[in-house]
């Protein structure tokens, strides 16, 4: 396991990552989940394209999630949304054996998790204009401006998005710090294809279908207010 040195650092010819591997260790369950039920539900960089309707056996609307964390969240929206298939994102194992768990224990068959960076995953796993959704909930919000730099929500990064899901497909984001929910409206409203649809410079109310993480009801506890933002292709 890659500890916390700085993975992030950057070097020569070396994209500046938005994250950090952990050294957290697997508990023995999330282990055995992780050695189980990763041939059912695992997903392969290596693998290439994803072709949906063979991945999870049918034709439905595609949401991605980068950074599911422990998966919580996740495995509450596939369980009240089963007409639409689930992408999870995680780079930490720890959380990828307990959502593998728990899709398991749920009996899920709308959601399937690659292990490794979403960069990756977009470039080469994922067709253009081929998801309805994409969900970047509560990412790192590198609040030291010199690590301004690290956040995910950048110009470039809205593009690479913006090239992979439908027109009329959205990005929904959220975070509880204020600094980068103004950061992330800079960005989004500064971007070309985008529309916000909540309109100009407005957060979107929280949906009733985001289900609400322990992390954010400690956020809440700590007085942190909580922004959505949610942005259209439309172009």
């Amino acid at each position: 396991m890659t500890t916390n040195t700085d993975l992030i650092e950057e070097r020569p010819n070396r994209r500046v990552r938005s994250y950090v591997v952990r050294a957290g260790r697997m508990t023995e369950g999330q282990e055995r989940h992780f050695r189980e039920l990763w041939p059912a539900y695992g997903l392969e960089l290596t693998n290439g394209l994803l072709n949906y309707a063979e991945c999870f056996g049918r034709e439905a609307p595609v949401v991605l999630e980068i950074g599911f964390g422990m998966g919580d969240s996740l495995i509450e929206m596939a369980r009240l949304m089963p007409e639409k298939n689930f992408i999870g994102i995680e780079v930490h194992p720890p959380g990828v054996g307990r959502l593998l768990g728990r899709i398991e224990e749920e009996k899920l068959t709308n959601i399937r998790v690659f292990c490794d960076d979403a960069i990756e995953v977009l470039s080469h796993c994922i067709a253009d204009a081929s998801l309805d959704t994409l969900q970047l909930f509560f990412p790192d919000p590198w609040p030291k401006k010199r690590h301004h730099k690290r956040r995910i929500v950048q110009a470039e990064f809205a593009q690479n998005l913006r090239e992979k899901l439908k027109v009329g497909g959205q990005f929904h984001m959220a975070t509880d710090w204020e600094p980068y929910a103004e950061h992330m409206m800079e960005v989004m409203s500064a971007a070309d294809g985008y529309e916000n649809a909540a309109g100009t410079g407005a957060y979107a109310p929280q949906p009733a279908w985001r289900p609400v993480t322990k992390f954010q009801k400690r956020g809440e506890n700590l007085g942190h207010g909580v922004w959505d933002l949610i942005f259209t292709r439309i172009a």
